[in-house]
C-alpha cells in the first residue's frame, strides 16, 4: 500500500516540477533567482524539444504528462538552425550573471553552460553540416541504426499508452529517414560526401536491416513479446497494434531504407573522386577537425601535440607489454605479432555457438560481481541502480563498437545496460574481458553515470551532461584503478589485456590525428594500428572507419585518462599522508561530468578541504 501511495505522490511531485519549469520557461520568469534554476529551466526546455532524450531519461513516458513519446525529432536543416538559435538564446541568459559572485559549484555550472551553448556559434560557418553531424547515415551513429536501436532499448513498453506511442514512432521512422536522404543530397551539392569506405559499410547495415521479412523484423517481433507481457490491453487491441506495426515496417520503413540505399549509391561515384579518408575532404575540413578536436577533448592541445603524445605512449606501453609476453613464453616477433598469436590461441576463446555467447555474458556478470565487493574500499558513494549485461541487437552488430553502455532510466524502469557485441566470439578472448567490464560497467561508465544521476544539489543538466573526455577518461582511469584494487593479481594475461586496451587508446591518438590532420589513407591508418596493438585487421578496420565518421572523439579517451591521473598525482604531492583514494575518487565524481579545463579547480577544492580537515 505504501509503495502505491508513494508512486502516486512521486508522479504528482514530478508533474508539478516539470510543468512548472516548462511553463516558467515559456512565459518567461525574468532572470531566475539561482544558477541552478536557470540550468534546470534550460535543460527542461531542451528536453521538451527533443523527445528521444525525454524518453531516454525515463521520467514521464506513459503518464498523463506524456505528450512526447509518440514523436521523433526532425533532422532537417530547419531543425539545425532552430537549435543554433535556441543555444544563442540560452547563452545570452547565462551571460547576464556575474560569475565572480557565484558559489564554487555555481561557477562550474556557469562555465558548463557557456561551453555548451557557446559552441553552436562556432559551427555555423560549416553550412554543409547536418543536425545529425557530418554524415547523417553512417555505420556507427547513423540514423538508420540509431533510431531502431532507440525504439527497442529505450522506448519502454509498460502500458497501453507506451505501446500506442511505440507504434506511432515506428510509423514516423520513414519521415525521419527521408529527411536524412534530403540532407545527404543537400550536402553533396555543397561538396560534402562521406568516404567510400563509410558508404560501403553503411550499405551493409541497411542490407542487414532489410534481411528479415518485414513481419519477422525485430521492430515487430520484440514489440510482440513486450505486448504479450502487458495486462492492461485486451487481445484485440494487441492484435491491432501489432498489425499496424507490421504494416508500417512493410509499407513505410522498408521502402524508406531502400531510398537510403539508393541515395548512397547515387553519391558514391562523387565520393570516390576524393580519396581522403578524414574530414579534410569536407569544405573547410581542417578547421572543422580542429574545432571537433577541441570540443571532444576539452583541451587546447593541437593535432600535432596529440599525435606526438600518442606516439610516446605507444612506445612506453609496448615495452610493458613485451615484458609480460616474454614472462608467458611469447618471445618471438614484435609485440603486435605476439598479441595476434595470443588472440588466436584456442585456450582463450569461447565456443562459437549460442551456448558460447551465453557463457560470455555470464562470465561478464561474474567479473562485475567480483569487483563490486571491493568498491566500498575505493568509493564512498555506491549507486543503487542495477546493471545488466546484454547483447548488441543482431541488426546493429556489423557496424557497432565492441561494447557500449546505456544509462539506467531515472525512474528505475530500466537498468543500466552494458551492451557486448557478440558477432564474432574470436573478438572476445577471455584475457580481454576484465578490462572491458571495468570500462563499461564497474567502476567505469555505469558507476560514474549512476552517481551523477543522483547527485544532490546539482541542476538536472549537470547530472545528465556527459563530456566525452571526462566520461571516457574516467572509464580508462577505472581500468587503471582496477589494477590498484588488485583485480589483476595473479592474472598476468588479464593485465596484458589492460595494457592492450590502453595502447589501443594511445594508438587512437596517432591514427585520428593522422586521418584528419595529416592526410593518412584508410590503409595507412589500418597498417599502423595493427602493428601497434596486435589487434586483428578486421577489428582495426572497423575502428578506423569509426574514427572516420567521429572526428576527434577517439582522442578524448586517453587525454581524459591523462588528465585524471595527473590530477591524482598532484593531489598526492600536495597532501602527502592526508591523501585518500576514496576521497579523491568521490571528489572527482561529485561534480559530475565536466570539461577537463574545470577538473583542476575541483581537485584544488578537494585538496583545500583535506588540508583543513
Amino acid at each position: 500500500m505504501f509503495k502505491s501511495i508513494w508512486r502516486v505522490l512521486r508522479w504528482v511531485l514530478l508533474g508539478t516540477l516539470v510543468t512548472g519549469l516548462f511553463v516558467g520557461y515559456k512565459i518567461g520568469w525574468g532572470k531566475p533567482f539561482s544558477m541552478n534554476q536557470l540550468a534546470n529551466r534550460q535543460a527542461i526546455a531542451f528536453v521538451v524539444r527533443n523527445p528521444e532524450i525525454f524518453t531516454s531519461l525515463g521520467l514521464i513516458d506513459g503518464t498523463f504528462l506524456d505528450t512526447h513519446s509518440g514523436k521523433l525529432s526532425d533532422v532537417t536543416i530547419a531543425k539545425r538552425d532552430e537549435d543554433y538559435a535556441q543555444a544563442n538564446t540560452y547563452l545570452k541568459e547565462v551571460q547576464q550573471w556575474d560569475k565572480s559572485k557565484l558559489s564554487f559549484q555555481d561557477q562550474i555550472t556557469y562555465d558548463i553552460l557557456i561551453d555548451q551553448f557557446g559552441s553552436s556559434e562556432k559551427f555555423k560557418p560549416f553550412e554543409w553540416l547536418s543536425v545529425s553531424g557530418p554524415y547523417p547515415f553512417n555505420q556507427m551513429t547513423g540514423l538508420q541504426t540509431q533510431l531502431p536501436g532507440f525504439l527497442q532499448s529505450s522506448h519502454t513498453i509498460k502500458n497501453a499508452k507506451t505501446a500506442e506511442t511505440y507504434v506511432q514512432r515506428v510509423e514516423a521512422l520513414a519521415r525521419v529517414m527521408d529527411q536524412g536522404v534530403a540532407e545527404v543530397r543537400r550536402q553533396a551539392k555543397l561538396g560534402a560526401t562521406p568516404p567510400v569506405e563509410v558508404i560501403d559499410r553503411t550499405q551493409e547495415t541497411i542490407t542487414d536491416f532489410l534481411k528479415p521479412a518485414p513481419e519477422a523484423h525485430s521492430l515487430v517481433t520484440e514489440f510482440a513479446k513486450k505486448l504479450d507481457a502487458l495486462k492492461d490491453i485486451d487481445a484485440n487491441k494487441k492484435k491491432a497494434l501489432l498489425d499496424r506495426t507490421k504494416a508500417a515496417v512493410k509499407d513505410q520503413v522498408y521502402p524508406a531504407y531502400n531510398r537510403i540505399a539508393a541515395v548512397l549509391s547515387e553519391i558514391r561515384p562523387i565520393a570516390a573522386k576524393n580519396p581522403a579518408a578524414g574530414v579534410a575532404r569536407l569544405p573547410n575540413g581542417a578547421a572543422y577537425y580542429n574545432l571537433m578536436l577541441q570540443q571532444q577533448t576539452t583541451t587546447d592541445m593541437t593535432a600535432d601535440q596529440v599525435h606526438q603524445y600518442g606516439l610516446s605512449e605507444v612506445a612506453r606501453l609496448t615495452t610493458e607489454m613485451d615484458a609480460i609476453l616474454k614472462s608467458q613464453g611469447f618471445t618471438s616477433g614484435s609485440v603486435g605479432t605476439r598479441m595476434i598469436q595470443l588472440g588466436e590461441d584456442p585456450r582463450y576463446l569461447y565456443e562459437d555457438s549460442e551456448k558460447g555467447r551465453a557463457k560470455i555474458l555470464a562470465d561478464y556478470n561474474v567479473i562485475l560481481a567480483d569487483i563490486q565487493k571491493k568498491m566500498p574500499q575505493y568509493f564512498g558513494i555506491i549507486p543503487k541502480q542495477k546493471l545488466e549485461v546484454v547483447r548488441v541487437p543482431a541488426f546493429a552488430e556489423a557496424g557497432s563498437a565492441g561494447a557500449y553502455f546505456e544509462p539506467a532510466a531515472l525512474d528505475g524502469s530500466r537498468p543500466g545496460r552494458f551492451f557486448a557485441n557478440l558477432r564474432n566470439v574470436k573478438e572476445t578472448p577471455t584475457w580481454s574481458m576484465k578490462t572491458l567490464a571495468y570500462h563499461e560497467g564497474i567502476p567505469g561508465h555505469f558507476h560514474q553515470i549512476s552517481v551523477a544521476q543522483k547527485l544532490p544539489g546539482l541542476p538536472f543538466l549537470r547530472q545528465q551532461t556527459l563530456y566525452t573526455a571526462y566520461a571516457e577518461g574516467w572509464a580508462l582511469y577505472a581500468e587503471s584503478l582496477a589494477k590498484d584494487m588488485g583485480m589483476y593479481e595473479n592474472d598476468p594475461l588479464g593485465d596484458l589485456g589492460r595494457l592492450q586496451a590502453e595502447i589501443f587508446r594511445a594508438a587512437r591518438l596517432v591514427v585520428d590525428t593522422g586521418l584528419h590532420a595529416k592526410g593518412w589513407t584508410h590503409e595507412q591508418a589500418i597498417d599502423y594500428m595493427v602493428g601497434a596493438t596486435g589487434m586483428s585487421e578486421t577489428d582495426v578496420t572497423r575502428e578506423i572507419e569509426r574514427y572516420m565518421v567521429m572526428p576527434g572523439q577517439a582522442c578524448a579517451y586517453k587525454l581524459g585518462m591523462k588528465a585524471l591521473l595527473e590530477q591524482r598525482e598532484r593531489a598526492k604531492a600536495a597532501l602527502g599522508e592526508k591523501f585518500d583514494i576514496k576521497g579523491f575518487n568521490d571528489a572527482v565524481l561529485n561534480s559530475s561530468s565536466v570539461p577537463l579545463t574545470v577538473l583542476p579547480r575541483i581537485v584544488d577544492d578537494y585538496i583545500a578541504k583535506r588540508k583543513a580537515s
